[in-house]
Order: C-alpha cells, then structure tokens, then sequence
C-alpha cells in the first residue's frame, strides 16, 4: 500500500492546482484521474469552448471584412478543421500541464478512485493511503426530469464542444454562461438560434444591467431568446427535436442543447459511507475547505461554492497551504471575478 502526505481524487482544475502547490511545499502527492488530467475545464469545458467561440469571431470578421478596408468573403465553416484547431489548442495544454505534474515528482495515476476509508483510496484494486484526502471530483452536466439525453439530437455541452457539423437551427435551454456561449458559437456558425430561459434575464447571475446589454447584442445579431417561461417537454420526431413550454409555445430545431447547470459527481465514491456531511451531492466544508472527517478535505465543483476554474484553483492552492502550515487566509468568494 502506497503512502502519501496528500492523496487527491480528481485531476480537474482544483485537484491538479492542490497537487502542483503541495510538491512544491515539499509534500509528497497522488494524483487519481479517472478520465484525463486536467479534467473538464481543459477537455470539455472552458478551453474547448473558447476556441468554438474564436473561431466564430474569424468567421464573424470575415463577414464584416469589408467595412475595415479588408477584402474578404465568407463561405463556409469547415468543421473538421474547426475541430482540428480546438484539439489542438486542448492537447498543447494536456501536454504542458502532464510535464508539470511530472516534473514535480507527483504520482498520477489513472482509474476510477474510491475512497474505501477515511484515509485510503481504492484505484484499479490498488490501495493508496494519506496522510491527508482531497476530494476533487467536479461535476457533470445536468439535465431536467424526463429529459433523455441521446448525445444525438438531445445533447449536452459535453456533446456541444466535439459536434461535427453545423446544425442549421438550435434550441438551447438554459440561457447561463454555458447556453449563451453556444447561441453565440452557433451563431457565428451559421445556425438559426433560439434560447429558452426560465428566468427574467439572461446569464441571471450577472448585474442586470449586463444582462440587458446582452440581451440587445443577442437580438441585434438575430439570436431568439424567450424569458420567463419554463420547460414543459421536448420530443424527437425524426430529424427534428420539438420543445414545448408551459405557456403553450413550440419550437422545433435540428437540436436541443440543454444546458440548466452543473451537478457533482459524488455518488458510490464512498463519501457517505465515511461519514462526510453532503448536501444534494454536494460535499460540506469549512472556510478552509475542510469536511466534517478530520484529514479531508474537498475542492471544486464537488463543493458549493461558485463553479469555476480559477475558484478551483484557489482552492486547492489554499488547502495545499493550509496542508503545509502556512495558515493562508480563507477565501473570499463575493470578490471572486467571474466571466461570461
């Protein structure tokens, strides 16, 4: 049985941030990953939808080339090649972010881990023991009761971000940061876009102000949105999916993003057995990112605070601190930036 100062669950954005901080306080670290380091920021998250939304900006240009002076026409978007570019960028990261984990001595290893007891993680029917766990398990897209995701035509942004073509019209239910990203990309890409939005503004979570501008960018640029009006139920009928709210309104479109936020991938990893307080999946913690079980700890996505990648980081960092006795200050989440 391997033994550790840290061993982390989770490679994502908080896991890998607490992993790289730790070596470098001189602690010995396991890193577990069950899918790929870097986890759903890096590979499904914000740097893929980045360069979507870059790539939409080229195409946005080259529509409006001629009022700056520039010779330019707009064709088409070759989708192969649009992906081939995000890949790349998403793989020139994996692999920068892999020598850094190397190069500070962290063993990372790849497997469904599982925590089997209050200091142990169970990784492919190896056991890995620390001294301190760190729970780094994120999130998952979710979607509404009686809402079967497909992949197809019923897609999620896990979905979104690797579509091999352009659909010629869109539904995206949801109208936060994710669903407004996509209307853009899509946008930009050539589809016919309609958002469905629950509440009274889009990206709510935003000053209202913001939302509004947005709201007049959105309809200047043709993007449909309904507000203020819920999801009742959505059919597929051969190549189109039908949407029909509360009110009555139908909409159909090649495809239905939904997009109605992120849960935590928490459930049959063992946390409830250990006795560590949740709360709708969520793992419970103090200012210092500590659980209720003495010796771990949680960060990221898995926690209830606000679901971002820089937040993950900070952390991470402040539980790999707290770790090594530097005492950090806890962090102050109505002061964090956040972007859309």
């Amino acid at each position: 049985m391997a033994q550790f100062d840290l061993v982390i669950l989770g490679g994502g954005s908080g896991g890998y941030a607490c992993a790289l901080r730790s070596a470098q306080l001189g602690l010995s670290v396991a890193l577990i990953e069950a899918d790929k380091l870097g986890g759903t920021c890096l590979h499904r998250g914000c740097i893929p939808t980045k360069a979507l939304l870059h790539s939409g900006e080229i195409a946005d240009g080259a529509r409006d080339a001629s009022h700056f002076g520039v010779n330019a026409q707009f064709l088409s978007m070759d989708m192969p090649a649009v992906n081939s570019y995000k890949d790349g960028v998403i793989a020139r990261l994996h692999k920068g972010l892999q020598g850094l984990v190397k190069s500070r001595n962290i063993t990372f290893i790849e497997g469904h881990g599982k925590l089997i007891s209050k200091d142990t993680v169970e990784v492919n029917g190896e056991k890995y023991t620390g001294k301190n766990v760190v729970l780094a398990t994120g999130s998952y897209a979710k979607t509404l009761p009686g809402l079967e995701i497909d992949g197809k035509k019923i897609i999620t942004s896990d979905h979104a971000t690797k579509l091999e073509y352009v659909p010629k019209s869109v539904i995206v239910l949801g109208g936060g940061v994710i669903g407004c990203e996509f209307a853009s990309v899509w946008k930009s890409f050539g589809a016919e876009v309609t958002i469905i939005e629950g509440l009274s503004h889009l990206v709510a979570l935003e000053d209202e102000s913001s939302s509004k501008q947005l709201e007049r960018a959105f309809r200047k640029r043709g993007i449909n949105f309904e507000l203020g009006v819920r999801f009742q139920s959505a059919s597929i009928n051969g190549d189109s999916v039908t949407v029909t709210l509360e009110d009555g309104k139908t909409f159909s479109a090649d495809v239905l993003l939904v997009s109605v936020g992120r849960g935590p991938v928490s459930a049959n990893l063992g946390y409830e057995e250990q006795g560590i307080s949740m709360d709708r999946g969520y793992v419970l913690v103090d200012d210092k990112c500590r659980t209720n079980v003495p010796g771990i700890w949680a960060v990221g996505d898995l926690i209830p605070t606000l679901q971002l990648a820089h937040v993950g980081f900070g952390e991470g960092i402040l539980v790999a601190e707290e770790i090594a006795g530097l005492n950090p200050r806890p962090i102050n989440y109505d002061v964090s930036p956040f972007v859309t």
